[in-house]
């Protein structure tokens, strides 16, 4: 039983991804890679905008409990995320020369039952 609930969260996540890269895209990023995976953790989706590289972190929440979407980041998942941006940096290294930042895209339902979507810019910082 377990596997399976595994299974449907891991689709409900990929489903998020995709229709938040297609919101980014509406909203003029451009896509390089997505499920960016490596031992040290993983990148949901990784996007331009402009001269920026963009380190996309997508997360769904049913509802507001436990401070809903965006609390979730919290410092443990963002050194995780850190950790695989720099992966994806060291084997890139012409997107290394780049500006890049933080992003964190939450999907919530609002009061209607329509996706609500949260973007915050720069949302955390890879110093440290």
């Amino acid at each position: 039983m377990e596997g399976n609930n595994r299974d449907w969260r891991r689709q409900r996540g990929l489903r998020a991804e995709r229709r938040v890269l297609d919101w980014l895209r509406e909203r003029g990023l451009t896509p390089l890679a997505a499920n960016y995976r490596c031992r040290l953790g993983e990148v949901d989706l990784i996007m331009e905008h402009g001269d920026t590289l963009v380190f996309v972190e997508v997360r769904w929440r049913a509802g507001r409990g436990y401070g809903g979407a965006l609390a979730s980041v919290d410092t443990r998942k963002q050194r995780r995320l850190i950790r695989a941006a720099r992966h994806f940096l060291g084997r890139h290294p012409l997107q290394a020369r780049r500006p890049c930042r933080f992003d964190v895209v939450g999907l919530e339902p609002d009061e209607r039952g329509a996706v609500r979507y949260d973007w915050i810019q720069n949302a955390f910082y890879g110093d440290g």
